[in-house]
């Protein structure tokens, strides 16, 4: 497995930035004591894609945070970014894997009990258990896996477990207490009017869990 801290995975979201450049929010939050972030971008083009990925992996390469990419291996590979997150519908995980190289960390996102048993078969460095609580951030995913979810997933599996879907600093104990390795969280962090402070409540919370 490549070495990355799942602690607290920052996934951006600039529709919900409050018109603050993504940038700002992402190097605020680090010094919050975010560990990971995903570039989410879904509205925007590949140029401007990989410019941006391009300026934030300028900005977490002196904390040493991983830079990882959502859906896009393309934006990956052109940014020379430290990884790529896939979901169901997204590029096969081998495919993916033969074109990054063995040095890349490779996120998987699974959403139910079945997923998880099949993403057993796969050598992703970590799953990402999609949604924990129902959000506004994925309305398509109504199906809660809620904390006997990750409880479950966690009693077979082989894998690195970040959880996202309505984390927050009011129920990170009980996520982690569930069995996750990490706590991925957009809004809670995205739409905080001082990000650098949201950042270090949660990550106050997961240091009472999990000593690093």
């Amino acid at each position: 497995m490549n070495k990355f801290n799942p602690l607290l995975y920052l996934v951006t979201d600039r529709g919900l930035a409050k018109g603050r450049p993504i940038e700002n929010i992402v190097e605020q939050a680090v010094n919050g004591g975010v560990t990971m972030v995903q570039l989410r971008e879904k509205d925007c083009t590949t140029l401007e894609f990989v410019n941006l990925a391009v300026r934030l992996k300028k900005i977490l390469a002196p904390f040493q945070v991983p830079l990882i990419i959502n859906d896009r291996l393309d934006v990956a590979l052109a940014a020379d970014a430290d990884g790529l997150h896939i979901g169901q519908q997204d590029m096969p995980y081998v495919i993916a894997r033969k074109l990054l190289g063995k040095n890349k960390i490779i996120g998987f996102s699974v959403e139910n009990i079945a997923q998880a048993r099949e993403a057993n078969k796969m050598d992703v460095d970590y799953i990402g258990l999609s949604p924990v609580f129902v959000t506004g951030t994925k309305p398509e995913l109504m199906n809660a896996l809620g904390l006997e979810g990750i409880r479950e997933i966690a009693s077979f599996s082989k894998h690195c477990m970040v959880a996202i879907g309505g984390i927050n600093a009011r129920n990170a104990g009980d996520v982690l207490q569930a069995g996750a390795n990490g706590l991925a969280v957009v809004s809670a962090i995205v739409s905080a009017d001082d990000p650098m402070m949201a950042a270090r409540e949660i990550r106050q919370e997961i240091d009472k869990f999990i000593k690093t």
